[in-house]
């Protein structure tokens, strides 16, 4: 070592010493100097995190709340919001306080999407929620066991990637929809806006707000997708006050009486964890659980690999520090998010964004989660966005996980037919179940085609036997008489 190093370390030593022991404390047990990073580092990550995650506040009360369940009960948009930032307010803490990493958590896309779009619309909100909680139940024993290795060896990556592109274009096409940019045509089974034009204020709201999802994205700006949002619902509530008659949706971009109100916790526990099964068969509940802890175990596996590594915090080996509690708060994320009626929730890739202004450490999940419960009297704003500004959002993100498409080998047919099974069943189908399963057939059949069937992994064929009795289900159920 140089000199020059030996004094530079000596004095950061010393002012390390001359500190005030809680603040040596804190830097202890976060390993902020063992990470080289400082407090001012980890605080503007917390913040950048939170601003590129923010959205998640608007979107999962929108695609939930605009969702019915079997009855035609939908969800109360501000019981969302606050469910939303409590869930994300405490698993982020938790998380950077038992992992140490600055890894985010909320609500996950493509997995709300499940929740309102393919478990609801077959049972309650109460056992749709109960599904979820089942589902964080596995995750957690899963962690604490260590079979995590075998059910991630279990699916092939090309599947996996394909599985998120699926979901990707499933979340985008959610958002045309909500945004009044799609509909369903005479004769056609979606056509463009309204009998074949796009026609209102709304749609338009919609059209410039991608456009500068996307602009900002091409800058990369930091919390494009949240900018987006929050310019196009100002320009929302402008064209509201001076036009007449224009038909919003959901919400209405007025602004509101209040600011500030204070938290309605009317949506927590209430869930129901065994009532799915008298409302669906036994079987239809293995196959959603199972869809729900597939989509949630392995994004929570890629997000944490390289949000982590991109922090330069993975070991020689290419090993994320502390996997097994990682995971095990990601389950317990879930477990939490169904419990309080918001959905699965999960780390977010937009963690990366924290670990671009510097955080390296838990401590900076203090911060966004610190933001997140804030968030919590302030749900009056969240319902001030219309879907028509908020809709962009679900198609830039949609985008973003498109792009796991380039990964996937095009030239081997056994997996990339699989893969574009899954990835258009998905949307085509409006379930994310049906493209996984159409994925994990097509797979299986064409590797014992190719005679390599013994190549896939016996929880694979177990997976796809279970989907041929899903999708199957109806003439199963008339066969054994219980239909």
């Amino acid at each position: 070592m140089s000199p020059s190093s030996q004094t530079a370390g000596q004095a950061g030593k010393a002012g390390k010493e001359h500190r005030h022991p809680a603040v040596r404390r804190i830097d202890d047990y976060f390993q902020l100097s063992a990470r080289h990073t400082t407090f001012a580092r980890e605080l503007r990550g917390g913040l950048a995190t939170f601003f590129t995650m923010a959205y998640i506040l608007v979107l999962n009360p929108i695609i939930l709340g605009g969702a019915r369940d079997v009855n035609g009960e939908q969800l109360d948009f501000g019981q969302l919001v606050t469910a939303t930032a409590l869930v994300a307010a405490v698993m982020t803490v938790l998380m950077g306080v038992t992992a140490n990493l600055p890894l985010a958590l909320a609500a996950g896309l493509g997995l709300n999407a499940m929740v309102a779009y393919g478990l609801a619309p077959r049972m309650t909100w109460p056992d749709a929620m109960g599904l979820v909680v089942l589902e964080g139940i596995l995750i957690c024993l899963l962690a604490a066991t260590g079979l995590r290795e075998a059910v991630m060896h279990a699916i092939p990556m090309p599947l996996k990637h394909a599985i998120g592109v699926g979901i990707g274009l499933f979340i985008a096409l959610i958002g045309m929809v909500n945004a009044g940019f799609v509909s369903q045509g005479e004769g056609t089974a979606v056509t463009l806006g309204t009998g074949g034009s796009l026609t209102g204020w709304p749609v338009l709201i919609f059209c410039l707000g991608l456009l500068l999802a996307f602009a900002l994205l091409v800058r990369r700006v930091r919390g494009a997708i949240l900018i987006s949002i929050v310019t196009m619902t100002l320009v929302a509530m402008a064209v509201n006050a001076v036009a007449d008659g224009v038909e919003w949706g959901l919400t209405t971009p007025e602004w509101p009486d209040d600011l500030v109100a204070a938290p309605d916790f009317g949506l927590i526990g209430e869930f129901s964890l065994f009532g799915a099964f008298a409302e669906v068969s036994a079987v239809t509940v293995v196959l959603l659980v199972f869809t729900l802890f597939l989509t949630d175990f392995f994004d929570t596996m890629g997000t944490a690999v390289g949000v982590t590594g991109e922090a330069g915090l993975l070991d020689e080996r290419g090993r994320v520090p502390r996997l097994g509690r990682l995971l095990f708060v990601d389950g317990l994320a879930t477990v939490g998010g169904g419990a309080a009626s918001a959905s699965s929730a999960t780390s977010y890739i937009e963690s990366a964004a924290g670990v671009g202004e510097g955080a390296r450490t838990g401590f900076a999940n203090l911060v966004t989660g610190g933001l997140f419960a804030l968030a919590l009297f302030f749900a009056p704003l969240a319902a001030v966005v219309p879907s028509q500004a908020a809709a962009p959002a679900l198609v830039a993100v949609g985008f973003l996980m498109m792009t796991q498409a380039a990964r996937i080998d095009w030239s081997d047919l056994t997996v990339a037919i699989p893969a574009f099974l899954t990835i258009a069943v998905m949307p085509f189908t409006y379930s994310i179940t049906n493209g996984i399963g159409a994925g994990f057939l097509a797979y299986a059949v064409l590797m014992a085609v190719a005679g390599r069937a013994r190549r896939v992994h016996w929880l694979l064929w177990a997976a796809a036997a279970l989907f041929v009795v899903y999708f199957a289900i109806d003439p199963v159920e008339q066969l054994l008489g219980i239909g």
